[in-house]
This record gives structure tokens, C-alpha cells and sequence, in this order.
């Protein structure tokens, strides 16, 4: 299955061809099942945090109120919010807990086989409902836990990184246009992802190859909202000053 992903990636897109080359087989592995309880539990933990300070406050969940085993949604809604700030977790991220804790036992966070059964959009129209849970955050559960074969995820600094690196751009590409030039990816969009961060890795040890050609990404317009706001702004500011 490898081996037609990459066939498919090399023939759509040659600067991806030659990332590919460099960087070697596609070793994605989905990592081991876990309930999607848990999976975004931790998610919320790790959010900005180090991986050792994150597990840390993890650990003191299991041991206070898992009694030795990852708590169960309806342990942490009971558990004391004191009890849970003991453990190392914020205010806000206390909050989150509680309010994932609650969506789970309500089904909008299903169990893990309710979730397979279900489609990527659905999956992520349902999981940000929780509060403090992002759509990156959900991307990362459908590539890594999951394993979905056309996740791309376009807010992903590394993504964004990798893409500017291998395709010799002087700087990000905005979101939605890495987002369009993705299109041609599909359906395995998720191991061009997976190759833009190689992409990143093979730049720092100076192991990436030049792009094969230049690219041009597709403009994005500015929204004109924004516009509109920025033009009342400064006349209310000229207001004032008349004044």
C-alpha cells in the first residue's frame, strides 16, 4: 500500500518526489488503540507544555483520581476541582476536562468504535465542540490514532515549515493556500504531511534537496471584513482627532 501512496505522491508532485527520496519509506504507524477520551484528555494536558512536565501532571491524574489506571469520564466530573489543580492542571485546562468529561458521557465524544464508523468532517465537527479542543488537536487524533489516509493539516507549523522549505519559498505558505495546492495530493494527503515534516528534518542536517522546479501557490485575497474593519478604524481615529 507504501509503495502506491508514493507513486501517487512522486507522480502529482515532483519537488514531493524529491523529498521522498531523500527521506526514504513511509513509517507512519497508527499509534495503539485508546479511547478518544483519553487521547484528547492527554491532548489537553499537553497544550503548552514539554512532554516530561505534560506526562508529569498525567501521572499525578492516574495515581489521584484513576486509583492506578486513567480515569473514567465520570471519575474526573466528580473529582474536586481542587483536586484536579493538585495534579498540576490550570484553571482553564480544568475546565476543559470537565466540560470533555461531560461530552463523553453525553456520546458527543463517542467511544473509539463509534468514532471509526464515522467520517473525518464528522469526526471534527464533533470533537471541537469540546471546549479547548481545537481542530489541529483533532487532526493529529485522525492521523496518529486513527491512522486516516487524507488528513492534512494546513495550521501546523511544522507542515507549514516543511512546505516552505522543500518548495524554496522565502516564506509560509497562508493556510489555504497550502490547502489548495494539497488538493493534488489526495486521497493520501496524510503522508505528504508526514513528508513535510521529514521535510524540516532533512533541512536542519543540510539533507535537503534543492525543489525541481519553482512553484507559484495560488493568491489568496484578503477578506474583506477585515478591510472593512481596518478602514473604520482609522475613520473613527480621524473622528477623534477632529474633535
Amino acid at each position: 500500500m507504501s509503495r502506491h501512496i508514493l507513486r501517487h505522491l512522486k507522480k502529482v508532485d515532483p519537488v514531493l518526489a524529491g523529498v521522498i527520496r531523500a527521506a526514504g519509506p513511509y513509517r507512519h504507524t497508527p499509534e495503539p488503540d485508546c479511547a478518544p477520551f483519553q487521547i484528547l484528555a492527554q491532548a489537553i494536558a499537553h497544550q503548552q507544555l514539554n512532554g516530561t512536565a505534560a506526562n508529569t501532571i498525567l501521572a499525578r491524574l492516574v495515581a489521584s483520581c484513576g486509583q492506578g489506571a486513567f480515569p473514567t469520564p465520570q471519575q474526573v466530573l466528580a473529582a474536586p476541582v481542587e483536586q484536579l489543580r493538585a495534579a498540576g492542571f490550570s484553571r482553564a485546562k480544568v475546565t476543559a476536562l470537565k466540560d470533555l468529561a461531560a461530552k463523553a458521557l453525553a456520546a458527543v465524544v463517542p467511544d473509539r468504535a463509534t468514532l471509526e464508523q464515522l467520517d473525518d468532517a464528522a469526526i471534527i465537527e464533533r470533537l471541537t465542540q469540546v471546549r479547548g479542543v481545537g481542530r489541529w488537536t483533532v487532526e493529529m487524533l485522525l492521523m496518529f490514532h486513527l491512522g486516516r489516509p487524507d488528513v492534512l493539516p494546513v495550521d501546523d507549523f511544522g507542515v507549514r515549515a516543511g512546505f516552505r522549505a522543500a518548495y524554496g519559498l522565502r516564506a509560509l505558505p497562508h493556510p489555504r493556500a497550502l490547502a489548495a495546492w494539497g488538493e493534488r495530493w489526495k486521497p493520501y494527503r496524510s503522508a505528504a504531511a508526514w513528508y513535510l515534516w521529514r521535510a524540516l528534518e532533512l533541512g536542519r542536517a543540510g539533507k535537503l534537496p534543492a525543489p525541481a522546479e519553482r512553484v507559484r501557490l495560488p493568491r489568496i485575497a484578503k477578506r474583506r471584513r477585515a478591510k472593512g474593519a481596518k478602514r473604520a478604524k482609522r475613520a473613527k481615529a480621524r473622528t477623534r482627532r477632529a474633535r
